[in-house]
């Protein structure tokens, strides 16, 4: 028995000096630092912020964001992130050259369409006059950069600038909505302040990016840019896809909130989906950034990434289990109190979809895993059905429902299809490594 507890203890002792060690968790110890300054004060300001706009406001701008996210799904064609994959930096290079040229060519065509057919855009965003699309444009061409050259930076290592950048974006978004809030633009001023942010924390990125470019400027050419582009052409067809249709899956709600149940109700669902997402995001964009990088390098180690899979997984769902009952009892009362009596609405919603975004928090490892293991075609297909049903509930909902159980059968669906999503890709990972048995938990705990 004293035999038995030393070891124990030695192997205790051992764990922690390992994960002490572990340049992995030092990774995300350091965006997460960045995140949570950035998190910090958004929320901070954010009783401020929701008292200086309406609801209708952010229906607008819920309208505009979705329609911006859905073109800049496709605004590198996820080239930024195949350059990810490369051993070395020459060819990746090129790479991100492909990205910046595919930024570049698709905001020009967008603008092209834009000036011919605005009346599109007006409809789904609820906007008029040149401004909105003229801030439209620059919206999805900054998003394009900035998924670019922090891609690369995350590729190099550089996780303190990266940080730095959500510190540049927050304090970029909070202030400038602070501002025009007090001058009254309304939904204006929410559009230019996310234009703001981004353009800063871009900026910041640059300068990670400027050297490579520069020490292997001789490696790039047309020639390999083209070779890159056939050679990773399943982002394009199948990745980039997938997140066109994510986009529009995830842009449907206030889109047809807005159609069904009006501005104000789209509204109280943009912000309450945001509130929910700003903490998730403490964690996910720097587990994103440094699990992805560390995925990669396994693989191209020859090393298994199984078992890192799972461990994230179940991290991830132990974290997310205690917030999410909370808010599923007091999600109202919260939001009444911290934002507004008149954003009540958004916390009876925010009870429902916390059902959903807890699952999606928990699906980032398959996210990023099914496009390691390159399996982006079931994930494309996958998500055409994901598309399908929202769509349907939200529209049969919109028909015959209340705008709040359209919503919980919005948040049902959406949880179901990633609990689905994050057991197959474990599954594929475990067969590919030839571990016969996901569920067999033995030696991968900790």
């Amino acid at each position: 028995m004293p035999n038995e507890t030393i070891t124990s203890q030695a192997k205790l002792r051992d764990f922690f000096v390992n994960l002490k060690k572990s340049s992995f968790l030092k990774n995300i110890l350091i965006i997460m630092s960045g995140t949570a300054v950035a998190q910090i004060i958004a929320y901070a300001l954010s009783p401020i912020i929701s008292r200086l706009f309406t609801p209708e406001d952010f229906g607008i701008f819920g309208s505009f964001n979705a329609i911006a996210s859905i073109v800049g799904s496709l605004i590198t064609l996820d080239y930024s992130q195949a350059l990810m994959l490369p051993k070395g930096k020459s060819e990746a290079i090129n790479l991100f050259c492909l990205s910046a040229i595919s930024t570049l060519f698709i905001s020009l065509f967008v603008s092209v369409f834009s000036i011919i057919k605005p009346s599109i855009f007006y409809n789904l965003t609820k906007t008029k006059g040149i401004w909105p699309l003229i801030l439209f444009i620059l919206t999805i061409f900054i998003s394009g950069i900035n998924n670019t050259f922090q891609a690369w930076a995350v590729r190099s290592k550089a996780f303190k600038q990266t940080s730095a950048s959500q510190v540049i974006r927050s304090i970029g978004s909070s202030g400038s909505k602070i501002i025009f809030g007090a001058f009254k633009i309304g939904s204006l001023g929410l559009i230019i302040s996310n234009i703001i942010a981004n353009l800063g924390a871009s900026l910041n990125l640059i300068r990670v990016a400027v050297p490579d470019l520069i020490s292997f400027k001789t490696d790039i050419s047309l020639k390999k840019i083209k070779s890159a582009a056939k050679e990773y052409i399943d982002f394009p067809l199948y990745s980039a896809s997938q997140n066109f249709i994510n986009a529009i899956s995830s842009g449907l709600p206030v889109l047809l909130l807005a159609k069904f149940y009006g501005l104000a109700a789209a509204g109280a669902y943009a912000f309450g989906e945001s509130m929910l997402q700003a903490p998730m995001g403490l964690v996910l964009t720097a587990l994103r950034q440094v699990l992805f990088q560390k995925a990669c390098e396994y693989k191209n180690e020859g090393k298994g990434i199984f078992l890192l899979y799972i461990r994230t997984v179940l991290i991830l769902f132990a974290m997310a289990t205690i917030p999410s009952l909370i808010l599923i009892v007091w999600a109202p009362q919260i939001f009444s109190f911290i934002f507004g009596a008149q954003w009540h609405l958004a916390g009876i919603l925010a009870r429902s979809l916390i059902i959903w975004l807890a699952i999606v928090f928990c699906n980032l490892p398959a996210v990023i895993f099914a496009r390691i293991i390159r399996i982006q075609r079931f994930v494309f297909f996958y998500d055409l059905v994901l598309l399908a049903l929202r769509t349907t509930t939200l529209v049969l909902g919109g028909m015959y429902l209340k705008l709040t159980q359209t919503v919980m059968a919005f948040a049902i669906v959406g949880a179901a299809m990633n609990i689905f999503l994050i057991y197959y890709v474990g599954r594929k990972v475990a067969k590919r490594e030839g571990k016969a048995n996901l569920l067999s938990f033995k030696n991968i705990l900790p």
